[in-house]
């Protein structure tokens, strides 16, 4: 009798020991929370991310792709196929009168506007503030203070079934904290991304990241989260429906509503993804009840619910 190899096998078979089986995601997650994945492979640079993906996509083998893991929940079950973490780091600077950076999708945003503060290079100090890496930003169009990846990016190398493409700005299909990639319009991993820089000086850059950092820290909670759990309606706050509906500071087993910002849910050790669920159906239930408001949650929710 033949026994059919499993997909784990296959997978090692091609990368290795980079291979692991029922590996926690939370703790590359930043609201910590979650069960395990069936199996887990971490890409550490774009090509090797295209190599692994490609060969996910020939096998069929269904996968998720985490990041910086700031806007998702990865459910108490766990996730189903694969995980692969995107570890890919690579920056690269371009100089001149019109200058840019070019970084890979695994790169951590925050960390890029400060190398770029470094070299007096103005253009992204919004970033400074903004959690996860720069594909997922450029995947869920993320943005702070006036501030956004539609507004930054000058092209993205994707990887789609025809092979490596680049993708302008236009092309991206950009909305509100959206993307023809998020609709699922597109189906592509980001490699890494160009976005467009000004020349200014060290000080002047960094002041403004401090200025929004110091916003930032004043107005949003410590603690793990998700980041913003739901987008903004327009011409209105998320945050400010949640406080008017009188949910701020609720809490359902260790998961709370922060009593700081209402669009902040936080992980008061040992929460379980159930009862942010849980949170995030009263929110939406309450506001929509109360303010005839319905909320859309901006993080994406992963695994098995």
């Amino acid at each position: 009798m033949v026994v059919a190899a499993k997909p784990t096998d296959a997978l090692r078979a091609k990368f290795g020991g980079k291979v692991k089986e029922n590996v926690l995601p939370a703790p590359y997650t930043s609201a910590r929370i979650g069960g395990p994945a069936d199996i887990f492979i971490a890409a550490d640079t774009s090509a090797e991310l295209a190599r692994i993906v490609k060969w996910l996509w020939r096998n069929g083998m269904p996968f998720t792709l985490l990041g910086g893991g700031s806007n998702v929940l990865v459910s108490d079950r766990g996730a189903r196929g694969v995980v692969v973490l995107n570890r890919s780091k690579g920056v690269k600077f371009h100089l001149g009168d019109q200058p840019s950076v070019t970084a890979e999708s695994g790169v951590v945003f925050s960390n890029l506007a400060n190398r770029c503060a470094s070299k007096g290079l103005a253009g992204l100090e919004w970033a400074a503030t903004v959690p996860g890496t720069v594909g997922g930003a450029v995947y869920g169009n993320a943005g702070a203070f006036d501030g956004d990846v539609a507004g930054s990016l000058i092209r993205a190398e994707l990887l789609t079934e025809n092979g490596e493409e680049v993708f302008t700005v236009g092309q991206m299909g950009y909305g509100y904290r959206t993307s023809a990639l998020k609709r699922g319009e597109i189906k592509a991993v980001v490699l890494s991304a160009e976005l467009a820089l000004k020349n200014s000086s060290k000080e002047e850059v960094t002041v403004k990241i401090q200025q929004f950092s110091a916003h930032r820290k004043a107005t949003q909670p410590p603690g793990a989260s998700m980041g913003s759990m739901f987008k903004n309606p327009p011409g209105d706050y998320a945050g400010r429906l949640i406080e008017e509906a009188g949910l701020k500071g609720v809490r359902i087993g260790n998961a709370e509503i922060s009593p700081v910002h209402g669009n902040f849910f936080i992980n008061h050790a040992g929460t379980k993804a159930e009862d942010i669920r849980a949170l995030i159906q009263l929110a939406q239930k309450t506001v929509k009840e109360k303010l005839g408001v319905e909320l859309e949650l901006e993080i994406e929710l992963i695994g098995e619910w």
